[in-house]
Order: structure tokens, then C-alpha cells, then sequence
């Protein structure tokens, strides 16, 4: 039973040392990068919420959160949430409000004809690709003369979202180069070469993507914060009550023994 046991671990060990590589790539192959995160830094999220709503926002809802909780949580004002976000009507016509869902009026008709594919929702983005994989994938854009917005992206290939911090970043190449995998030939990305420069420099770009990043994580989920603070008073809790149990154990048991 004892061996069993043992080998089933191994097993599950082995398992996840084999996927620790598949989750360091992205789609295509593509090598991610680490994104500087920090959900505490209340300036970076103010310069990321800024950024989402003059690059995302305009087609990408977030609608699990409401402008006023981004005023709440980041220390804002209401009516520099109204001029940092609030510049669309709701689904329905009507002008957005300080306490609605941050929801766009772009339609998935109008979406799939001019993308070929509905928006997504970007509320749970960070949650569901990560962190890495949204700052990688927003570096990861090249010019591609057959695609038809004249950009692809190595992370996410044949995207149908048209590369919309292009002139921030620039314009690049992707360049590949041939490697062997047995006796097979195979071509990987070998870094990017830029064509055109953009209004911001590459260590001002990757600013601006790691604030944006970390914006969109702290939008998945807004409590982690507190969720951490509170998770050290639980444990905290939870060592000195099991000093009082264990005590009480011994006084309860010391007749027995």
C-alpha cells in the first residue's frame, strides 16, 4: 500500500515537472516574459486605468466592475473617473453613470463584421491568461502584410485584434531562425527587429504595459488585497487556537495517560 502510495507522488511530481515548461510559453511557442506586477502601487494602477480607457475601453468592456469601485479602490475621484473612463454610452443608448458596470456600446454583429470575431470581455483576462501572457502578448506584435488588420502576433497567432498601440510602440519585424529538432527543421522566433520608432521608448513601453497589466489584474479580482491581509489574520488565528485546543487536550486527557 506504502509503495503504491509512493509511486502515485512520483507520478503527480513527475507530471507537473513536465508541465512547468508549457506553462513558461504561450501559444506558438512563444516565450513569456514576467510582468511587474504589484497591486499595492495605487499610482501605477491610476496610470494602467488611464491607459485601458484610452486603448481598451473603447471595444473591450469589463463588465464584472463598476467605475465607482475603481474610484473607491484607487483613490480617485468621481469625476476623474468620468474623465479617465467614462467617455461611451451603455448597450442600451444611454449615457454611462458613475455607477454602472463598465460595459461598451460596441455590439457582436458590429464586432464580428469589422474583426471577423466578437470582443471579448476583458473583467476575468488576467485570471484566465495571466498576468505574463497579457504583458507578453501586447509586446508581441509584428508587422504581417497578409493579415488584414497588417499585423499578426507571435503569442497569439493570427489575431484578429489589430495591433492599436502601434504608435506608441512602433512598428517591428519578427525574425526567425532555423533550429533542428532531431531531424526535423523548425523555425522559432529569434527576437524582433524595429522598423519604425514609436512615441515612446522601449523602457517607456514596457512602463506602460506593466501598468496596463497590472490594472487589468487588479480588475479580475478587486478583493485579492484584503483576500491577503485577511488570509495572514486567519492563520495567524488558527496557530493560536490550535495552542489553546492543544492544550485543552492535554488538561482534558491527563488522567488517561
Amino acid at each position: 500500500m506504502k509503495t503504491a502510495i509512493i509511486k502515485s507522488i512520483v507520478t503527480l511530481f513527475l507530471a507537473v515537472a513536465m508541465l512547468m515548461p508549457m506553462l513558461a510559453t504561450a501559444s506558438g511557442g512563444a516565450h513569456l516574459l514576467t510582468a511587474p506586477i504589484d497591486i499595492n502601487d495605487k499610482e501605477s494602477l491610476r496610470r494602467g486605468a488611464k491607459a485601458f480607457g484610452d486603448y481598451c475601453y473603447s471595444c473591450h468592456a469589463a463588465s464584472f466592475m463598476r467605475f465607482n469601485r475603481i474610484a473607491k479602490d484607487l483613490e480617485m475621484s468621481e469625476e476623474d473617473v468620468r474623465e479617465m473612463l467614462i467617455h461611451t454610452y451603455n448597450k442600451k443608448g444611454a449615457p454611462t453613470k458613475i455607477g454602472d458596470l463598465m460595459e461598451v456600446s460596441m455590439t457582436d454583429d458590429y464586432a464580428i463584421n469589422a474583426f471577423g470575431t466578437a470582443v471579448p470581455d476583458l473583467s476575468l483576462a488576467a485570471r484566465a491568461r495571466g498576468a505574463d501572457w497579457i504583458y507578453t502578448y501586447l509586446r508581441s506584435f509584428y508587422v504581417d502584410p497578409y493579415r488584414p488588420t497588417g499585423f499578426n502576433n507571435t503569442v497569439f497567432p493570427d489575431v484578429g485584434m489589430p495591433h492599436v498601440l502601434w504608435s506608441l510602440q512602433g512598428l517591428q519585424e519578427a525574425k526567425y531562425k532555423t533550429v533542428m529538432h532531431g531531424d526535423v527543421e523548425v523555425e522559432e522566433l529569434d527576437g524582433f527587429e524595429q522598423i519604425q520608432a514609436g512615441k515612446l521608448t522601449s523602457t517607456e513601453y514596457d512602463v506602460f504595459l506593466g501598468d496596463l497589466t497590472n490594472f487589468m489584474v487588479y480588475v479580475a479580482e478587486p478583493v485579492q488585497v484584503e483576500r491577503r491581509s485577511m488570509g495572514w489574520k486567519v492563520l495567524l488565528f488558527l496557530i493560536v487556537l490550535f495552542g489553546f485546543a492543544y492544550a485543552l487536550k492535554k488538561e482534558y486527557w491527563k488522567d488517561v495517560h
